[in-house]
């Protein structure tokens, strides 16, 4: 297993405090370009752009948020940002018209306009994660939340025919699930009276069809049903897969557990760490378009795994109270892989650029090898190429004699 040192990194201000599943990266403005969205416990949420240590955009929500999202919720074509508090209130809001003024007009005018969100409505109370994706299959994004009591909620935004503005639709109940201590996939199906699948409309109002929650139970079995687990889906396979329905799925337990699965229940890998894991995320550090999974320790302790089993690692150097991985735009003005972690000492460290030539162990000679340059070089120097002993024998006096040639 070898072991990363990440250097680039941008330390921003948070004094307040906030549970793990309210903090995600995304295009919150519609820029496209990726912002970080904060929620704490007192209702604030922060948006930080940039490198900036202060946060570009505050909004105030009702009670103490723990779960915050970016997607296209209400089906618009642009990203809305999320905040679902632990008293049950869900606020939405619009930050698209931020991104017409520059930097400097909109933090002074962030003060007097009105940080309400643009819609709010109560939802079931105790939400611990969110989700925003299709998870029926219909081209509309709907709303999946998971309790604290292993309850899983979809919902789906609605609007009268006759809407003028988002604020007037609501979100409407599909169908309750229930998590029975493993771990799911969502997929939402209506039937009918003849026990054929379709798809009817919900209407606002009303809780709408009766939809099914179909759970998939893991053939791999948990040691221990008390020890809290946390699943990732859709983790991209590459462009050769772009057009399956369905990616790999990942899982992580407290004790160190660490699993990767495909859409038909397969187990592909299992990784067992001396680290208690509380955060699990999908990151493509290679630029390959396969998504390599990413699971964070409460000591910072964080293991990158691609679909081979191939493992590195970095030590964050503080304990961890929340993580997320994905992608930010920072210093160089283009989105580019990062970590995110909010230590104790109310800060936040985003490691940017956090990219690799490849996961997999590999050695200088046969990286060399695959260099027109290298044969070319040695061409010159009158070594074969063919020639590994003398190949071998040059490199080693270079690195290690300081030989000149």
């Amino acid at each position: 297993m070898r072991s990363l040192n990440y250097v680039q990194r941008v330390s921003l201000d948070f004094t307040g405090t906030l549970f793990p599943h309210a903090i995600c990266l995304g295009d919150a403005d519609n820029d496209s370009l990726n912002e970080l969205v904060v929620g704490d416990t007192s209702g604030k949420l922060l948006v930080y752009k940039y490198d900036d240590s202060k946060p570009f955009i505050t909004r105030i929500c009702v009670g103490m948020l723990t779960c915050v999202a970016i997607g296209d919720v209400c089906n618009k074509g642009k990203n809305f940002v999320v905040a679902v508090g632990a008293e049950g209130w869900f606020h939405l809001f619009d930050l698209t018209a931020t991104c017409k003024a520059d930097s400097a007009s909109q933090h002074e005018s962030l003060f007097s306009e009105d940080q309400r969100p643009l819609f709010t409505q109560h939802i079931p109370a105790n939400t611990k994660v969110i989700l925003i994706s299709d998870i029926d299959g219909d081209g509309r994004c709907e709303l999946v939340v998971g309790y604290t009591d292993r309850v899983v909620r979809a919902f789906r935004w609605e609007e009268p025919s006759d809407a003028s503005d988002v604020g007037s639709g609501q979100l409407v109940l599909l169908k309750n699930g229930f998590w029975k201590g493993r771990w799911i996939v969502c997929r939402l199906t209506q039937q009918d009276s003849s026990g054929s699948e379709e798809d009817t409309p919900a209407t606002p109002g009303s809780e709408g069809p009766s939809r099914d929650v179909i759970l998939h139970l893991t053939t791999g079995r948990i040691h221990n049903k008390n020890v809290s687990t946390h699943l990732i889906g859709s983790i991209s396979k590459g462009s050769k897969e772009e057009s399956s329905k369905c990616g790999l799925f990942a899982l992580c337990t407290l004790d160190g557990t660490l699993k990767l699965m495909d859409s038909s229940e397969q187990l592909l890998w299992s990784v067992q760490v001396d680290h208690q894991l509380f955060a699990l995320q999908k990151l493509d550090v290679t630029g390959d378009g396969r998504e390599e999974v990413v699971a964070c320790a409460w000591d910072g302790q964080t293991y990158i795994i691609d679909h081979n089993r191939s493992v590195v690692r970095f030590q964050f150097d503080e304990n961890v109270n929340a993580f997320c991985a994905g992608q930010y735009t920072c210093k160089e003005g283009k989105n580019s892989p990062c970590l995110v972690y909010v230590s104790f000492s109310h800060k936040i460290y985003i490691y940017w650029k956090v990219e690799l030539e490849r996961m997999e162990s590999t050695n200088l000679l046969r990286v060399l090898d695959k260099k027109q340059e290298f044969k070319s070089h040695l061409k010159a120097l009158g070594v074969d190429a063919e020639d590994s002993a003398a190949v071998k024998t040059l490199v080693a006096n270079l690195l290690y004699k300081n030989e000149q040639v």
